[in-house]
């Protein structure tokens, strides 16, 4: 009994000094000055170095990398976002050609949607000519009154008169803002469709 728990012994004390000189590791670096060095652990003026992970033959076993500089920083930024535009473009394509299967509904959808701009934008003009004509009525009864009226002895003009016409000029000036937001919709709904023309022109060799 006494053997074999020596013997069990020796073989741990084995097994942990062979494992002690497993971890252990030996580091390789070069200097600014292109001198050479090793050590089994990296003093910290050389922490932000390239370093190599040798064996006991001098052969590299791995690669530590140091810190990296603002150009490689910025190169993987780039690469990173070309990436993205990659796969962001490759699911477009992918959704492209599952949604349309000729050119022709590719443009019959575009047309549906410029329709709907279209139609917005007449119900828009309508509401603004019927505002500017009640603006010029509005006017044309507040130059009766001061201070729009040159008589110096024409009356103060109503206070709801002076609403009125705050509140129609206002109405105007958002239809008008909605007005062109319609107009730039189309355009861009346009520019997008034919993107997508030609993208699936490209996808299927048809240029």
């Amino acid at each position: 009994m006494r053997f074999v728990l020596i013997t069990f012994g020796c073989f741990l004390l084995v097994s942990l000094a062979a494992t002690a000189a497993e971890t252990q590791k030996l580091y390789r670096w070069v200097d600014a000055d292109g001198i050479v060095h090793y050590g089994d652990s990296i003093p910290a003026e050389y922490a932000d170095i390239e370093r190599q992970v040798v064996n006991d033959h001098g052969i590299t076993v791995d690669i530590m990398r140091g810190k990296k500089s603002e150009e490689e920083i910025a190169e993987e930024k780039r690469l990173e976002e070309l990436r993205v535009q990659r796969e962001l473009q490759r699911r477009a394509d992918i959704a492209l050609l599952a949604t349309y299967l000729s050119i022709d509904e590719i443009i019959m959808h575009r047309d549906r949607r410029v329709e709907l701009f279209q139609a917005q934008a007449r119900v828009t003009e309508l509401y603004l000519r019927n505002l500017q004509r009640r603006l010029a009525e509005l006017e044309a009864d507040a130059s009766k009154y001061r201070p729009y009226s040159e008589d110096e002895n024409a009356p103060m003009i109503d206070p709801s008169l002076v609403k009125e016409l705050t509140t129609t000029k206002e109405a105007i000036a958002r239809h008008q803002r909605n007005l062109q937001k319609f107009q730039d919709d189309e355009q861009s709904i346009v520019a997008r469709f034919d993107g997508d023309i030609d993208r699936f022109k490209a996808l299927k060799g048809m240029n």
